[in-house]
């Protein structure tokens, strides 16, 4: 199986999860000489299955998959009962002005890990990335011994290390200017707004591994800077966003282009776990009391989100966006891909 080292252009479309990252999306970007990544994240295995018979006209591409939050004993992490409690009583009254009645218990899991892994195992793609923090080496090494390269995404110089030591291929270096969730292995650790390119040396200086680089990437001159400070291939999400073969909903594509939103904040308002947003009205009520605590803070706000993007409420559902967001333009993935590759 080929690998994304093996592409006419170094350009990667990231995985987004929750719709974005179609067959379609994926498809199209392989075909412009990049690399495509199908998000595993919320789908069923069923579902995976269907998209990945879906992409197998190219092999370039992969699936990415989030890694389940444990703690020390190897147990699921739970959210904190009362900060949970809290937070369901905070968002009450608005879901209730909606006709929802929110959960008052924690819903926990882990995204059905052991049966993506057992589709991954039993049909194998060329590349598996893997966020959140690291699952066991025994499941990496299964993953490397079905065929898979293995990238574990990380976010700071110790997470590479971690994942060297684990036995990946190569690591997706994702700086914080990144739209969606935070990769930190660490939710309750302040993320920052340093430039990619100054997480992506201070990662080279710890390891020798391929590096893929990603995140607030806005347009082809930052694509150019990331190649030539060590990136092999370069990740963009943002800027897919709008791409003709892109998932992205109504509510979140009109969102990207609405002037009266203006900047992006990260926020655990929506999921309990940090991620960047344009900023609306929900992350300005709810950030101050917002609980960490993924996936259960995922699960508490689903409804609200999936109702308010049925109503074309922006204000209500999560507008993940890095700070490239401005430099957004709309067409097919291929315009897209070859204008990023533009100064290589």
């Amino acid at each position: 199986m080929s690998g994304f080292h093996d592409t006419e252009l170094p350009i990667i479309a990231a995985p987004m999860a929750g719709g974005p990252s179609t067959p379609a999306l994926v498809t199209a970007v392989a075909q412009a000489g990049g690399f495509g990544f199908l998000a595993a994240g919320y789908k069923t295995p069923e579902a995976l299955q269907a998209d990945i018979k879906a992409v197998r006209v190219t092999e370039a591409f992969g699936v990415n998959l989030f890694v389940p939050q444990r703690d020390d004993s190897g147990a699921l992490r739970s959210v904190h009962r009362d900060a949970f409690a809290a937070y369901a009583n905070a968002l009450a009254e608005e879901a209730a002005a909606l006709g929802l009645t929110l959960a008052t218990e924690p819903i926990g899991d882990d995204d059905a890990w052991q049966d993506k892994l057992d589709v991954l195992t039993a049909d194998p793609v060329p590349v598996v990335s893997l966020t959140f923090g690291l699952p066991s080496p025994s499941d990496i090494a299964a993953l490397q011994r079905a065929g898979s390269q293995v990238l574990a995404t990380i976010t700071t110089p110790a997470e590479a290390r971690e994942a060297s030591a684990a036995g990946v291929d190569g690591l997706v270096v994702q700086g914080p200017r990144a739209g969606g969730h935070s990769a930190t292995f660490d939710p309750a650790r302040k993320i920052g707004s340093e430039p990619t390119v100054d997480v992506l040396q201070s990662v080279r200086a710890v390891t020798s591994l391929p590096l893929i680089a990603t995140g607030g990437v806005d347009g082809p001159q930052m694509v150019a800077e990331l190649v030539r400070a060590g990136a092999s291939s370069v990740a963009v999400g943002t800027l897919l966003l709008a791409a003709d073969e892109a998932g992205t909903s109504p509510v979140h594509r009109a969102a990207l282009r609405d002037a009266r939103f203006t900047e992006t904040v990260v926020t655990t308002s929506f999921t309990g776990r940090p991620a960047r947003a344009l900023r609306n009205d929900f992350i300005d009520r709810y950030a101050p009391v917002a609980p960490l605590g993924y996936p259960a803070i995922h699960h508490l706000t689903r409804q609200l989100r999936q109702l308010a993007a049925k109503n074309g409420d922006p204000h209500r559902v999560h507008l993940w966006a890095g700070t490239g967001y401005p430099n957004i333009v709309p067409g097919p993935a291929a315009t897209i891909v070859n204008h990023l590759s533009a100064h290589l």
